[in-house]
């Protein structure tokens, strides 16, 4: 696919990205896209290599590798090589739901497990759908149709993150009416406030739900099933009903002085941060939060990371990021071989401003907090922080992380972010539904199966796989829609 010998023809060249000086200035995104003629050279990197590990999708060794929506990679790059831009679009809308959103959070599995990878540089696949996926929109190839015929069959989707709207999507597609209820005051779930504007401009979700509601998919904010309607109401009115909220339970930081001022999930943080950004059309940044404080992030995931970005721009005095873990390798283990998911460190963007606006990496790897210092008015001024290692316990036959005697150190510290991620979904929903969990608090179902142990109730996303990625939860709710339209129908058409 592509040119045949493109990948020793053309070097890998990514998209302009708006340096670190001018873009923690505000919040809007700072990877820009390449010239069309420029990325389909890059398409043509595209190497006709036989197994096409980019979309296979499947686990190893624990990880995923290849896309898990199954993208016909080798065949949108061959298209976008050719310049034939509304046939790519074509060959990725078979499968994907949302390109705009994954093309720009998804850490992109299709990369990590390209053939070219094994020697060199990937092919740059998510820039490339990015691109298709923008010339779609420009170009007025992007439709949401309302179907010709109805079905008369009902379902209700509790939750508009992107296993939500993707289910919303291809039930709506088939026939049936679909309504999702949101809690928040905006459609989008975590796509709209757990992920930094700077990362998804919201006016990329705004389009895709402004074609949903033309559509025919009715959207209702601001209703909190499980707290402001009752569950029972909505397995009464409708025919069935998909829960798809999120892995919404934040794991907590249970250390003396937890009541401190100053100490916010992150999730909550990103939010109130995203929603005055929105609330004032971005002429109001919300830096009574951050400004001239001394900021601890707990937690070296994305979402640390991206308390690291919104921190800096909001006029943070000093970022820290604690990670519990020792640092990843620079570099692949001969124990973690392609096409396995690398395990090496990465440094991110809001690493990577940090280390412009301070002079050094925020990440301190083997550390925790172990108390929360307050002043004499409640309010949060330091942490006391304290070193671990790695120890095997031979009866659980794990390592674990355990703190080192006499390691601890005092930080100043007068606003804490705990972004060390999340426990599965929240008890008022599952035991409102009534539905069955694993251990793990996420909704059990049977292997491969999105049907929870509640009759006409399904389930799909974070809420049934756990904290996960983006793509993850769209293949999801794309699979549980299947599901959910077979037991409506008796067949499904659903792709």
């Amino acid at each position: 696919m592509g040119k045949a010998t493109g990948f020793m023809d053309f070097e890998r060249v990514d998209g302009p990205v708006v340096n670190e000086k001018e873009r923690i200035a505000d919040f809007e995104e700072f990877h820009k896209l390449l010239p069309f003629e420029e990325q389909c050279k890059q398409a043509g990197r595209c190497m006709d290599c036989g197994v096409p590990f980019c979309q296979a999708g499947v686990m190893i060794s624990g990880m995923a590798s290849g896309c898990p929506l199954h993208n016909l990679v080798p065949e949108m790059n061959d298209m976008v090589y050719q310049g034939n831009w509304e046939e790519a679009y074509k060959r990725l809308a078979k499968t994907h739901s949302f390109p705009e959103f994954t093309s720009r959070v998804c850490p992109a599995l299709c990369e990590a497990a390209c053939t070219c990878g094994l020697h060199t540089e990937p092919v740059s696949t998510k820039e490339n759908e990015r691109s298709v996926i923008e010339y779609a929109y420009e170009n007025g190839l992007v439709e949401e149709a309302a179907p010709s015929v109805r079905t008369g069959k009902t379902v209700a989707i509790v939750g508009s993150g992107p296993s939500g709207l993707a289910a919303a999507q291809l039930l709506n597609r088939r026939g049936h009416k679909v309504t999702v209820y949101e809690r928040s005051d905006r459609i989008g779930g975590l796509l709209r406030y757990g992920i930094p504007n700077m990362k998804l401009d919201k006016k990329i979700i705004d389009r895709r739900i402004k074609l949903m509601e033309e559509a025919g998919i009715e959207f209702i904010c601001n209703a909190n099933v499980g707290i402001d309607i009752k569950p029972s109401e909505l397995e009464k009115k409708y025919d069935r009903v998909i829960l798809a909220c999120g892995a919404s339970n934040p794991r907590n930081i249970n250390a003396p002085g937890r009541d401190a001022e100053g100490i916010y999930f992150a999730v909550d943080f990103l939010k109130q941060v995203t929603k005055s950004l929105l609330d004032s059309d971005f002429k109001k940044f919300p830096y009574e939060l951050a400004k001239d404080k001394n900021v601890i992030v707990i937690g070296g995931g994305d979402t640390g990371n991206d308390c690291v970005g919104t921190s800096i721009r909001l006029g943070a005095k000093s970022v820290i990021q604690l990670e519990m873990m020792p640092k990843a390798p620079d570099a692949r283990l001969e124990s973690n071989p392609w096409p396995e998911w690398p395990k090496v460190c990465k440094t991110d963007y809001g690493q990577e401003e940090a280390i412009y606006k301070f002079g050094h990496d925020p990440r301190l790897y083997c550390t925790t907090v172990s108390e929360f210092i307050k002043d004499g008015m409640g309010n949060l001024k330091a942490v006391k922080t304290i070193e671990l290692k790695s120890v095997f316990d031979k009866k659980s036959g794990r390592y674990n992380m355990v703190p080192v005697e006499g390691s601890e150190k005092e930080l100043p510290c007068e606003l804490l972010l705990i972004a060390a991620g999340f426990l599965g979904s929240e008890v008022y929903v599952t035991e409102g539904f009534g539905v069955e969990c694993d251990g793990r608090t996420n909704v059990k179902t049977a292997a491969g199966s999105y049907k929870t142990s509640k009759e006409k109730i399904y389930t799909a996303g974070d809420m049934h796989r756990g904290q996960s990625l983006v793509v993850w939860a769209i293949a999801e709710g794309r699979a549980a829609a299947r599901e959910v339209d077979e037991s409506l129908m008796g067949y499904s058409n659903l792709k």
